[in-house]
């Protein structure tokens, strides 16, 4: 085994599962330590360092979490994987909060795509383990630095010299610690995206748009970067909630359905409070519903009081809301939902972001996905080419097909065997063209 070989560590408490994986990641070059015993694998975690982790959720003794928790304690520069179900979302939180994962799978996986999360996270941890040396090489040589005599300028000049070179190296290794920022985003917005109940497209197209306000208000690309990611999570807190609750348009439920439902941002806040990294993007999130003259939800804070992310996010949301709420030509939705935003502005929205946003729409930049209408079909009714709309389950919630797969005859023909052992058909959405 030479220094480049990936070493992981592979728990389940199912030996079947534990195979599988060791023999794919044999066939990939990749060197596999299989577990089913949760103390076991912390003992071996002790005695060499393993590049990834990889953990079931549900086990006996020792569930996923926790061991990922102890591992982390131990090797916290290894990164954590953690393979799960569609029902376990709020085990796989607290993994999140506690064991602090880097990423996650659903049974059953996707070969290469594991693979692919594997090289990528060995990757992480080389930079990881990189930037620590380069650390230690330049305190090393800043207490070098401070024994050598003032008369020898030119070895001073030398060894600056070098500490330079050292510092523009850690400063590439620390924008690749930048974006495991974004990585967390990306985690929790394939959560939303997992939910059927949920439209991941809705969160992609308000974060476009709350980024394209952000950037039409002059505000630093920092703080346009904070506001999109907000724009993505702005549903998170959706996902401690009952279903009913958002599975139908906010003025179908009644008023104390509406009261719940508007506490989800609290909880999202909640959620993120652990990723200190991302305390702007919760706070824009937390306070999305107060409103420009004081009278929304939760504190009742108006004006500039009202965080600027928040404010944008508020409009955002809103305008790509409407747009989903009609089954009208697009052109008709645009303009209705613009004159609505224009009726509340400066009353529940920042005058100069609703400013923005009509800059923005003047200047046809909004580029929005799958907002169109979707028809619900048997899967005898496929045909080849057609394009899933939402994403399909089984009564067991282990997801079936991904939203956006294009069917093949492959595909339709898997389907139908499936419907035709079932006592109803299936109610597939299909995205009409």
């Amino acid at each position: 085994m030479n220094d480049e070989t990936i070493v992981v560590l592979c728990l389940d408490d199912e030996k079947s599962v534990l195979n599988s994986l060791g023999r794919l990641l044999r066939q990939n070059g990749i060197k596999a330590e299989l577990f089913q015993s949760g103390h076991e694998a912390l003992d071996r975690v002790r005695e060499i360092d393993f590049d990834v982790i990889i953990s079931d959720m549900r086990m006996p003794n020792m569930d996923g979490a926790e061991f990922l928790t102890h591992a982390k304690a131990i090797s916290p520069d290894a990164r954590r994987i953690l393979l799960t179900g569609y029902s376990d979302i709020q085990d796989t939180i607290n993994a999140i909060n506690s064991g602090g994962i880097h990423g996650y799978l659903q049974k059953p996986w996707n070969n290469e795509q594991l693979v692919r999360e594997i090289n990528k996270a060995a990757e992480l941890t080389k930079l990881k383990k990189q930037n620590d040396i380069l650390q230690k090489q330049v305190q090393a040589q800043n207490e070098e630095l401070k024994t050598l005599n003032t008369s020898l300028e030119s070895l001073v000049e030398k060894r600056t010299s070098q500490i330079r070179q050292v510092l523009k190296q850690l400063e590439a290794a620390n924008e690749n610690e930048k974006k495991e920022h974004k990585s967390t985003v990306e985690l929790l917005y394939n959560f939303i995206n997992a939910n059927p109940y949920l439209d991941a497209d809705k969160a992609k197209n308000i974060a476009k748009l709350c980024f394209q306000i952000a950037k039409g208000l002059s505000l630093s690309n920092e703080v346009a970067d904070m506001v999109r990611m907000s724009g993505y999570l702005s549903q998170v807190g959706l996902l401690a909630m009952d279903p009913s609750l958002y599975s139908k348009p906010f003025h179908e439920l009644d008023s104390d359905k509406k009261k719940v439902f508007l506490t989800h941002p609290a909880t999202a806040q909640l959620m993120l409070m652990p990723a200190q990294h991302l305390s702007d993007v919760a706070e824009s999130i937390y306070s999305q519903f107060e409103k420009y003259n004081g009278q929304g939800v939760p504190k009742g804070i108006k004006g500039k009081e009202i965080p600027i992310g928040a404010q944008i996010l508020a409009v955002s949301r809103d305008y790509i809301e409407h747009l989903y709420q009609s089954q009208r030509p697009m052109s008709e939705r645009k303009e209705n939902a613009l004159e609505i935003i224009k009726m509340y502005g400066g009353s529940f929205y920042h005058p100069k972001v609703v400013e923005s946003l009509l800059n923005v729409l003047s200047t046809d930049q909004v580029e929005t996905d799958k907002v169109g209408s979707m028809s619900i079909l048997t899967a005898h009714q496929l045909k080849p080419g057609m394009e899933l709309g939402l994403a399909m389950h089984n009564a067991q919630g282990i997801m079936l097909l991904p939203k956006g797969h294009v069917f093949s005859q492959n595909s339709i023909s898997k389907l139908q065997q499936l419907e035709t052992q079932k006592p109803n058909p299936f109610r597939i959405m299909i995205v009409d063209n």
